[in-house]
């Protein structure tokens, strides 16, 4: 399952969204969406997370959480 991240500190790394979504179960693949001219975070990204169950239990437990002073969204990606 593909999840949106978005409202995310202009700081956080892939690393951390990784760390973040991992303790909910397994991360096929997290990216964060660059700026093309800056190479600095957009402020959002996408985690996909091949089992739905861990997918949904990270986006009801991480859905307007605070994390590194900001409070992220989490949704279901639409393709």
């Amino acid at each position: 399952m593909k999840l949106l991240v978005r409202n995310l500190a202009r700081e956080t790394t892939e690393q951390d969204m990784r760390a973040l979504f991992s303790a909910y179960g397994k991360v096929e693949l997290c990216t964060l969406v660059l700026d093309q001219e800056t190479g600095l975070s957009k402020g959002f990204g996408f985690v996909i997370m091949p089992d739905e169950a861990e997918a949904i239990s990270a986006l009801e437990a991480l859905n307007l959480s605070s994390v590194a002073k900001s409070k992220i969204r989490v949704k279901v990606a639409q393709d």
